[in-house]
């Protein structure tokens, strides 16, 4: 690696990460007017849209750790917006779900987050939001 490909990793990747944490900070300013963290948020939208499911699952989903997710969904459950229930055939495993406050909740929160996300991405017009998204998906299969 030259230092010339060694400084331009480094400024891209920092350009990368400002504005990621700038629209991030933009599309998730509401949730705590809600009292949902960022994680809280993420848990209960992956269960409004992809139905019941595993710690495991959800951290995977929403990119935390089993730590952390055990603790986000602790106190989702508390707040009685979730539940864990055992599962019949397998009674080591628990599925997390919504429930009716749970789903009144994200189904209010959510069109407002879609909207903050729809109003930050406009910042590009739809060619450049495909191709930021082709970039993007490259670092998919990028290993630890």
């Amino acid at each position: 690696m030259t230092k010339k490909s060694e400084k331009l990793a480094l400024a891209t990747f920092t350009k990368l990460i400002r504005a990621a944490e700038t629209i991030s900070s933009c599309v998730h300013q509401h949730l705590s007017k809600q009292g949902l963290t960022v994680s809280q948020f993420g848990v209960l939208e992956a269960l409004y849209h992809l139905g019941p499911m595993c710690q495991r699952d959800i951290g995977a989903k929403i990119l935390k750790t089993t730590g952390n997710i055990t603790q986000v969904i602790d106190n989702l459950e508390k707040r009685e917006l979730v539940e864990r229930r055992r599962n019949d055939e397998d009674r080591r495993y628990y599925a997390i779900h919504l429930t009716p406050a749970g789903r009144q909740c994200i189904a209010a929160v959510f069109p407002k987050h879609a909207r903050k996300i729809t109003e930050a991405m406009a910042i590009l017009n739809p060619d450049e939001q495909q191709l930021l998204g082709s970039l993007c998906r490259k670092f998919k299969n990028l290993k630890v």
